[in-house]
């Protein structure tokens, strides 16, 4: 975390319409006030350059020592891995995976004789959708553990807020998980953090912590103080409620339509990562191959694959899913799915739906190790480039889609149909 003081006053807009004010500090006063914000190491960055573009002679944020904010009598209890002296051990780089030491986060704990505790988490737990809600799932059983220490729990969350392009959609997710009392944004005043009983600083996130090479899950209870090999692996589940989103009418109205014709399987081959994706070409070809044999199945896309394809079992939701809340919303509805890596595979999984995931990354068995209702292919790209040159060329690339070109429609439907669904649970199991 950072501790911080601002020069002139400036009020910032989050994505979603929440203002975020900032006041100068005016006159020497007691540490514990308004005018003394914290923050993480990346949203204090991004502030540093508003105020650089508003005005870097007059609206600039100063360091503040952060040691007098921490001995200050109410000032919480840190919990999991501590992050002291970020902003020099940041700037620096001096800190290493090796620097970090395993904690014990029942050593933390003090014995708070109250009703309820409250608990101040500053940063997310992901930087992509498919790590935040996996990594939800750590929130959520970090949650459970306190429940049987204290009698209620209540986690606020603060996220990074100053430049963050996805504030809104983080949001979303977060708004999914019942244990989460409040989603705030950060920067958060030294008066408001006192209020709370214990913090967690996310600003060191699993990333920047050289965990990679542990589960998402895994990973942030390591983060949080938590030993993750004590922990079931039928706990290590993702969660999402969406009792609180409100479904567009042409949205619901679609879906079910798609449904009075037949068992909904959506089609989702492109990720953010072209790397991660399936090839326009193989796409397109695995979409037709589906239509003319996936016969019990209205194919579903959220993505364009090719406008020219039409078949009164396609339903096109492209238009209709407008936000992350939409999505998912969309993968909840569905029977079947088959994805490539992105995080489609990471919200069925919530929903119980049977997935097919398409990886191209041979550690594959790390993202899916606690989805029961995932199954792989994986893809070994054979293809490589005679070029040495930063510009390439398409014909200096030999072997391109060969791996691609191997895969089969049929073995893809063979392996769906290993799954087995009651009807009656209404819950899909792995047969």
């Amino acid at each position: 975390m950072i501790f911080f003081r601002v020069t002139q006053n400036i009020n910032i807009k989050t994505t979603d319409g929440t203002m975020v004010n900032y006041f100068k500090f005016k006159e020497p006063s007691n540490l514990e006030n308004e005018t003394l914000y914290i923050s993480t190491y990346d949203d204090f960055k991004d502030l540093r350059e508003i105020f650089s573009k508003v005005d870097k002679e007059k609206y600039f944020a100063k360091v503040f020592n952060e040691e007098k904010v921490r001995t200050l009598r109410n000032f919480p209890i840190e919990l999991g891995i501590t992050n002291i002296d970020e902003y020099n051990s940041r700037e620096n780089s001096t800190i290493t995976y090796q620097d970090i030491k395993k904690v014990d986060i029942y050593k933390q704990l003090k014995n708070i004789q109250k009703d309820e505790i409250t608990v101040a988490i500053i940063g997310g737990v992901g930087l992509s959708i498919s790590q935040t809600i996996s990594s939800c799932t750590a929130l959520r059983i970090l949650h459970k553990k306190l429940k049987q220490i204290y009698k209620n729990i209540k986690f606020d969350i603060y996220l990074n807020a100053s430049n963050n392009s996805y504030y809104t959609r983080e949001k979303q997710i977060y708004q999914t998980q019942e244990y989460i009392n409040n989603i705030l944004p950060l920067s958060i005043t030294v008066k408001k953090l006192c209020e709370y009983d214990y913090f967690i600083d996310n600003s060191l996130s699993i990333n920047f912590l050289g965990l990679d090479f542990l589960n998402y899950v895994d990973a942030w209870l390591f983060r949080f103080g938590i030993d993750y090999e004590k922990i079931s692996d039928n706990q290590k589940y993702n969660q999402l409620n969406l009792s609180g989103y409100k479904v567009q009418d042409i949205l619901r109205d679609k879906i079910n339509e798609a449904k009075s014709k037949g068992k909904l399987l959506l089609f989702h081959p492109y990720s953010a990562n072209i790397n991660k994706s399936i090839p326009q070409t193989i796409a397109v070809d695995i979409l037709k191959e589906l239509l003319l044999k996936a016969d019990d199945y209205m194919i579903i896309s959220t993505l364009l694959i090719d406008s020219k394809i039409k078949d009164d079992r396609f339903v096109d939701l492209t238009k209709e899913s407008k936000n992350l809340n939409d999505f998912m919303y969309i993968i909840s509805s569905m029977d079947k799915i088959i994805t490539a890596d992105t995080s489609t595979y990471h919200i069925s999984d919530a929903f119980m739906i049977p997935t097919i995931t398409i990886f191209t990354d041979e550690n594959y068995l790390k993202k899916i190790k606690y989805f029961k209702y995932t199954k792989a292919i994986l893809i070994k790209d054979k293809s490589k480039n005679l070029s040495k040159f930063i510009y390439e060329n398409d014909s200096l690339i030999i072997n391109k889609f060969e791996s691609w070109n191997k895969l089969k429609v049929n073995r893809i439907i063979k392996l769906l149909d290993t799954f087995w669904y009651n009807s009656g649970l209404k819950k899909y199991k792995k047969g």
